[in-house]
């Protein structure tokens, strides 16, 4: 039996990829998608965590199925796989194969957005008095990092999405030996289609696909798709 883990994104659910476990287990596929640390009330961070810490969490959420020490087939979307990236890059020989879908971490390090992220909030503490500061902030924030979830973080949350948009995974890509499917929206604007093209470019054995007119949650705009193109990599 094949055997796919399923690593979902920044401030998501296993929940969301219920449509796409569904059609995958009815074809005969092993699915694990594991709740991430942070994004629940029963599993919120004692402490600011990095990337490595949370592929640490993963290596160590492994170990209690024993079936998945014969390896398995590893899919990470958004901040999933950043953590699929690392963790592949680590430990080829655990993976029978990789998907990357809307993959988050391989921005310049000097990135607009992240430069944003670092230097806004003390900026903009200094001018709290003003009115209409709040609605200005998150004008500037949804202009700039293209969407407002950062101002909704709290706490350690904050603290961890910062330290891990500080790493950049470029150098990473070549050390993935494993085959690899790299799935992108055409609509995508919270990953750039460019860092798709980084991704095929810098992992050598590594596929491209575009799905038209689809954006950066495939498996909820269009779950049998995604699902088929999964099948396909599987099989």
């Amino acid at each position: 039996m094949k055997t796919l883990i399923i690593l979902h994104g920044w401030q998501s659910s296993k929940e969301k990829w219920n449509k796409v476990k569904e059609i995958l287990k009815r074809e005969g596929i092993r699915i694990f998608i594991p709740d991430l640390p942070g994004f629940r009330p029963e599993n919120e961070l004692k402490k600011p965590w990095t990337l490595d810490d949370y592929v640490e969490w993963f290596e160590n959420f492994l170990e209690i199925y024993p079936e998945l020490k014969e390896g398995f087939f590893l899919l990470g979307h958004s901040f999933g796989g950043r953590m699929a990236i690392k963790f592949a890059a680590k430990n080829p020989e655990r993976l029978k194969g990789l998907i990357l879908i809307s993959a988050a971490g391989v921005q310049a390090k000097n990135s607009l957005k992240k430069t944003v992220l670092k230097y806004a909030s003390p900026f903009f503490k200094k001018f709290s008095f003003l009115p209409g500061y709040y609605s200005l902030r998150k004008i500037f924030y949804k202009f700039i990092v293209g969407k407002t979830d950062y101002l909704q973080l709290q706490g350690y949350l904050k603290e961890t999405f910062k330290k891990v948009i500080e790493e950049d995974l470029t150098h990473y890509l070549d050390r993935i030996k494993v085959r690899t499917l790299i799935l992108w929206g055409s609509e995508d604007r919270i990953t750039p289609l460019s860092d798709a093209k980084l991704l095929k470019r810098k992992i050598k054995d590594s596929k491209l696909e575009v799905l038209e007119k689809i954006g950066h949650a495939p498996y909820l705009e269009n779950p049998k798709l995604l699902a088929e193109k999964i099948k396909e990599f599987l099989i």
